[in-house]
């Protein structure tokens, strides 16, 4: 198997975009959400860093952005070496489920043969040449049998914020593990049994497999939404398909393909690996992922000037003079119109933070 060569042309990417990163306001915001932005300060966004990723492994012309509609301006821009064709809007956030089904179906009668990897526009990934790695090895397994393959990330402590995959302990192939159950997000007493158990792994929501194969399995999991788009299959790729899809999204279950599919399915693998891998999905992912002083604080902004300040996350503008005192363990971020100060350990009560500032003030400055 390992010997197999993969054709690029018949390998395709999805580059999942749409969702608004609630957790990273008020400088993700709902018109700029977390995927657009440079979170850390790398010089590019997260999405052109995801494409760029890929474009090492398949050609730019077999990349695809789902996104929502009113994203499909600003990907554009970010992207502009992408065919324009090639970033698909959603009318309806409707999780990922509507989504994978959408671009397999369209991709089907582009190429019937076509194997594809879905991936977020959002995660960071350190060591890309070990990522590619892992793609080409679970290529070739989805090439080889009738699998559904996701990558786990080996667990370095007992977060719990991310969901969790058990697998067999001995290998179907070399470093390829038959799924045995999914675990959505822990509490901390499970997570660190899981962690001591040795056979779970963070599920990164990267999925990997054969379109037909894929859709074989929303027809068994998912009838209903397998038949909405095969009703108007084709209709796909034609100048029909954005009427077609503002008629099928509205009938979709908002649910993600882990629940749908992955959960039920009993063809799912997963490739156990390690490549610098975090979903950046809270401040706290971005502090450990950024450059930090002697003081352990991670700063996102050219002005910044902190006295007898520690282990702070401060992401504010390049244009405004920042000066910090005595703070530890705090989150600093500051837009032009909304300015957060919030403890490091209360992160994940920012979701209840927006939703009281939606209360208050409307939807202004979300």
């Amino acid at each position: 198997m390992n010997n197999q060569q993969l054709d690029p042309k018949n390998t395709y990417v999805a580059i999942m975009a749409g969702g608004i990163g609630s957790r990273f306001w008020p400088v993700s915001r709902v018109n700029h959400p977390k995927q657009f932005l440079d979170i850390l300060g790398a010089g590019k966004t997260l999405i052109q860093q995801t494409y760029e990723r890929f474009v090492h492994l398949v050609p730019a012309e077999n990349i695809f952005v789902v996104t929502a509609n009113e994203y499909l301006g600003i990907t554009k821009e970010q992207l502009p070496q992408l065919p324009e064709e090639n970033i698909i809007g959603e009318p309806f956030r409707k999780n990922t489920a509507p989504c994978i089904a959408y671009i397999s179906f369209k991709l089907r009668k582009m190429n019937p043969e076509a194997s594809l990897i879905v991936a977020p526009a959002d995660h960071l990934i350190l060591q890309e040449d070990k990522f590619l790695e892992v793609c080409n090895d679970a290529l070739k397994f989805v090439n080889h049998f009738n699998a559904l393959v996701t990558i786990g990330i080996k667990p370095t402590y007992p977060n719990t914020g991310y969901g969790y995959i058990q697998h067999e302990d001995a290998p179907a192939t070399p470093g390829v593990h038959k799924v045995k159950t999914f675990t959505e997000k822990p509490n901390l007493e499970l997570a660190k049994t899981f962690i001591a158990s040795g056979d779970f792994l963070w599920n990164s929501g990267i999925f990997i497999w054969k379109i037909k194969n894929g859709i074989d399995a929303f027809h068994k999991h998912m009838p209903e939404m397998y038949e909405l788009f095969l009703s108007e299959e084709e209709k796909l790729n034609t100048s029909d398909e954005k009427e077609i899809i503002e008629e099928i999204y509205p009938q979709c279950s908002n649910i993600s393909v882990d629940f749908g599919v992955m959960e039920k399915a009993n063809n799912v693998y997963v490739i156990p690996a390690s490549f610098g891998w975090s979903d950046l999905g809270t401040w706290n992912s971005a502090w450990d992922n950024m450059e930090k002083d002697y003081l352990e604080n991670a700063v996102a902004g050219d002005r910044v000037i902190v006295f007898d300040t520690s282990k702070c996350v401060v992401h504010v503008p390049d244009d405004k003079l920042v000066v910090l005192q005595g703070l530890e363990n705090f989150i600093v971020a500051d837009t032009k119109d909304v300015l957060l100060i919030c403890h490091k350990d209360k992160e994940q009560e920012i979701k209840e933070y927006v939703a009281e500032v939606k209360r208050n003030t409307g939807e202004k400055f979300l």
